[in-house]
């Protein structure tokens, strides 16, 4: 198992692991305090890999990538993943596979540099607007709290003990690759030792402090303007007067998006990864893209 392809950005080292052939790269973007990028997303971009080229991105803090060196702004997080590709070698045109947090990054990507970026692909990304209508509803200093008290937690969990173990399946097999199929045995390891050695990095703390500011950079861009393909799940939020379905709906309609609901969660990646993968090249295929 070697999933390391490590290239200097901003003095730190990002991981830009890349495989398949193709004239067009699907970039995996990953979600706040993913782990392992590189294996949490496996179950899809293995098989997309087999008809196009894809690549996942490690940010730092993340998977085998180095400690931060600039601030989590969503110019900075973009910029980063902008240089990690082209010093792997992977030229434009992408199209930007994004789960959860990383769709405030899609979008900011997408809008500022649109002769890079051919299609996005949402994995239940998070949408900006849904940032901001919490913000209207949860103050920030509020919300900021729940943040620290969360990062406290994780350090507890990353120690090990008793709460590491009754945790374990609500955490560490959230997505549920530990109990299944997808991951080898080596990469199961490797998934758990980096599941401790990285939940609690400071980088997955300083990107959700900057929730609702990147939100609203990502937001004054403007709508998704190229070919967009949503997944979007049921999950709950701490928010009144939308749902985060509702939000991914109205979202989709309004960049005139091709539209999949799901009830498999927010890590719906690791459970249909044959309906998500099998959907998304259809897609792309539709739009003569690859």
């Amino acid at each position: 198992m070697n999933y390391k392809n490590l290239v200097e950005v901003n003095g730190t080292k990002l991981n830009v692991y890349t495989e398949g052939q193709g004239d067009v790269t699907i970039v995996f973007m990953a979600g706040n305090g993913v782990t392992l990028p590189v294996l949490e997303y496996k179950p899809i971009w293995k098989r997309m890999s087999e008809k196009y080229r894809i690549a996942v991105i490690e940010k730092a803090g993340y998977g085998f990538s180095g400690s931060k060196t600039t601030e989590r702004t969503v110019e900075n997080l973009v910029a980063e993943d902008r240089e990690a590709l082209a010093k792997a070698g992977i030229k434009p045109p992408y199209v930007l596979a994004a789960h959860s947090y990383s769709g405030f990054e899609a979008v900011y990507w997408a809008n500022t540099y649109p002769d890079e970026v051919k299609a996005v692909l949402g994995m239940d990304m998070g949408i900006p607007d849904m940032a901001i209508a919490q913000s209207k509803e949860l103050p920030e200093e509020k919300r900021r709290a729940m943040v620290l008290k969360q990062q406290k937690l994780l350090q507890k969990v990353s120690k090990g003990g008793i709460l590491t173990k009754l945790m374990k399946n609500k955490l560490e097999n959230a997505s549920g690759l530990m109990s299944g199929n997808e991951l080898t045995e080596d990469e199961k390891s490797a998934y758990k030792e980096y599941f401790y050695k990285n939940i609690a990095h400071q980088e997955f703390t300083d990107e959700a402090m900057l929730m609702t500011d990147n939100a609203v950079k990502a937001s004054k861009t403007g709508l998704l303007k190229c070919p967009c393909c949503f997944f979007v799940s049921d999950m709950k939020m701490p928010v009144k007067s939308v749902s985060w379905r509702q939000v991914g709906v109205d979202y989709a309609k309004k960049c005139g998006g091709e539209l999949h609901l799901s009830d498999k969660g927010h890590m719906m990646y690791a459970f249909i990864p044959d309906e998500m993968s099998d959907t998304f090249m259809k897609f792309l295929s539709a739009h003569n893209i690859g």
